[in-house]
């Protein structure tokens, strides 16, 4: 019989583990942070300016993105009564609270490159 792997089981690291995977969860994908990261450092955006800003994404992927976004009540997405319809998107007092997150991720993707990219002969 296989022994168990030990590993820390206390009910602070059970509410720790489910944290961080309700966390990756909510923010996985290769666009998420793309897009939180635009829409908090611009004010209110329509479709067609984050898929400009968003460079790569397409029409499908951004509209499911936008659309988990929403229900996870990171963005905010409002109807406008023009002709035609216009929706912006912004960024909810939810989504904001991940700038730090998103600011340290900045930091250590720049740190790294210049690690990487400039150490290579």
């Amino acid at each position: 019989m296989k022994k168990k792997a030990i590993v820390n089981d206390t009910p602070i690291c059970r509410v720790r583990m489910q944290a961080i995977s309700d966390a990756m969860s909510i923010l996985s994908g290769k666009w998420k942070f793309h897009i939180l990261g635009t829409l908090i450092e611009g004010s209110k955006l329509g479709f067609m300016d984050l898929l400009r800003e968003v460079d790569g994404i397409g029409t499908k992927m951004l509209s499911k993105e936008l659309q988990d976004l929403e229900v996870n009540q990171l963005i905010s997405r409002t109807v406008m009564n023009t002709k035609p319809v216009t929706v912006k998107y912004a960024i909810t007092e939810n989504g904001k609270s991940l700038q730090p997150i998103i600011d340290e991720l900045a930091k250590w993707g720049i740190s790294y490159r210049k690690s990487v990219f400039n150490n290579k002969s």
